[in-house]
């Protein structure tokens, strides 16, 4: 743990105790996922920080018990992170995780994603056990900016399922879909992540020559 979360371990600790204490009384997980925390939730959620843009603003939809949201803004600094989540309770607990953490990088918004609007701001929008692929391209590719990046983490049936949504990506303006398998820890089973980029055309805002990209 210590050679993949790094400098990001002490937070990560501090988040797995939060957890711990107040996940499940509050209904943010079950009993079982607890007893499985480090190797089902955070590493799986960690998994993502290797792929995630150089710069920019990531939304995390469905955020949830803050995974991988919090996770990553522990492990990324650097960038911008927006919890996105409908329920109250959950939005109430990621804005306490978060000062609790004290992460400067992250705000909370209490919204459907599907209801965000054509925002077109975000360099990348990660989810994870939300919805299906077709729903989340359908919820979630207008809040990404031109060449942003669509990642979500999928199970072992990842492939079947990019295979049945592959048309409704596309009409969304999601391109060079695919699932990837991440190996962040030996032994750890590996992380699929179905991986997609917004189709490069201009945003409303941008000049000709001037169009925005992430990397």
């Amino acid at each position: 743990m210590r050679e993949f979360f790094r400098e990001a371990l002490p937070g990560i600790e501090r988040l797995a105790s939060l957890l711990e204490a107040h996940a499940v009384e509050r209904g943010l997980m079950g009993p079982r996922e607890i007893e499985r925390l480090w190797e089902r939730h955070l590493v799986n959620s960690g998994a993502l920080a290797s792929v995630l843009p150089a710069r920019g603003l990531i939304m995390d939809v469905g955020s949830g018990a803050g995974l991988p949201g919090l996770v990553l803004a522990l492990q990324r600094p650097d960038l911008s992170f927006e919890l996105v989540d409908s329920m109250k309770r959950r939005t109430d607990w990621l804005t306490e995780a978060s000062a609790a953490l004290d992460l400067k990088n992250v705000t909370v918004t209490r919204a459907r994603a599907e209801d965000l609007g054509d925002r077109a701001d975000a360099a990348a929008v990660v989810s994870r056990a939300v919805a299906r692929l077709d729903k989340l391209a359908q919820w979630t590719a207008g809040l990404l900016a031109p060449d942003g990046l669509f990642l979500a983490l999928k199970g072992a049936s990842a492939a079947e399922e990019l295979a049945e949504s592959r048309g409704v990506l596309l009409k969304a303006g999601l391109t060079n879909a695919e699932v990837i398998e991440l190996r962040p820890i030996a032994g750890i089973e590996p992380v699929r992540v179905v991986k997609a980029r917004k189709r490069p055309d201009q945003s409303p805002k941008a000049q000709p020559g001037q169009e925005k990209r992430f990397t």
